[in-house]
C-alpha cells in the first residue's frame, strides 16, 4: 500500500519544522484526520441532498429520486398512466411537497449518524467498494428515517385527498389486489404514505452514493481509496 507523507510542522521563530511523519493509509485512516475527511465527505453528499430536496422543481428533476420509486408505487403508477394519466403528475407533485415538508427532520438524523462513525466504520469505507460509505450511513439511518417521516408525509398527502382520488380512478381495477397483496382493491393512505417514505429516504441515499462515486478518488485520495 502506498505510504503517504504527513508534515507535522510547528513554525516556532525561524520556521524550523518540528516533526515530519511517515503513514500509511490505513493508519491515517483511523486516525483523527481519517475520521475527519470521511465525515467531510459524507455531510457534502448529505448537504447535497437536502438542497435538492428543499427545492420541489430540483427534486422532480432528479433522476436519483426518480430510480428511488419503490416497484409497487411504479406499478400503481402504470396502471394510473392508463386510465387519469393526471393523476401521477399530481402525485409526483405531491411527494416533492413532502420531500419539501420533511427534509428538516432527515437532515439531523443523517448528521448525527455521520458524527457517530467510528474508526472500525472508517476502515471499511476505505477497504470497501465505491458507495461502501453511504451503505453504512443507510444500514445506520434508514429504518428511522422512513419511521421519522412517514407520519409528516401521510399529513401531507392527505391534505391533498390524493389516495381517494387514485382509489376512484382504479375503482373496479382487478390488477390492484394483486399489486397490494391480498383481496386489497383499493390503496389505503398508509400504503401510499409508506411507499412515498421510502423513495424519499431511498431518493436521499442515492444522491448521496452519486455524491460519493463522483468524488470519491479527489476526496479520498489521501486515505489510498
Amino acid at each position: 500500500m502506498k505510504k503517504y507523507i504527513i508534515a507535522a510542522a510547528l513554525v516556532m521563530g525561524t520556521g524550523a519544522v518540528i516533526h515530519t511523519t511517515m503513514q500509511s493509509c490505513s493508519t491515517l485512516a483511523t486516525t483523527d484526520v481519517g475520521l475527519s475527511i470521511i465525515k467531510r465527505f459524507l455531510l457534502n453528499g448529505i448537504e447535497k441532498g437536502v438542497n435538492i430536496y428543499s427545492n420541489k422543481d430540483t427534486f422532480l428533476q432528479n433522476n436519483m429520486v426518480d430510480k428511488a420509486l419503490p416497484k409497487q408505487l411504479r406499478e400503481i403508477n402504470a396502471l394510473l398512466e392508463k386510465v387519469a394519466p393526471a393523476l401521477v403528475a399530481k402525485e409526483r407533485a405531491y411527494i416533492a411537497d413532502a420531500a419539501v415538508y420533511t427534509v428538516n427532520i432527515s437532515k439531523p438524523i443523517l448528521v448525527n449518524a455521520v458524527n457517530s462513525l467510528n474508526a472500525q466504520d472508517v476502515t471499511r469505507i476505505i477497504q470497501g467498494e465505491k458507495g461502501t460509505a453511504t451503505r453504512i450511513l443507510k444500514e445506520k439511518t434508514a429504518q428511522q428515517l422512513v419511521l421519522a417521516i412517514t407520519p409528516k408525509v401521510d399529513e401531507q398527502l392527505n391534505q391533498y385527498g390524493i389516495v381517494k382520488s387514485i382509489n376512484t380512478a382504479l375503482a373496479g381495477g382487478n390488477l390492484l389486489g394483486s399489486l397490494l397483496g391480498g383481496n386489497k382493491t383499493t390503496v389505503s393512505a398508509g400504503s401510499l404514505s409508506q411507499l412515498a417514505s421510502e423513495q424519499l429516504v431511498n431518493g436521499m441515499f442515492n444522491i448521496i452514493e452519486n455524491y460519493e462515486v463522483e468524488n470519491s478518488k479527489s476526496l479520498l485520495g489521501p486515505l489510498g481509496k
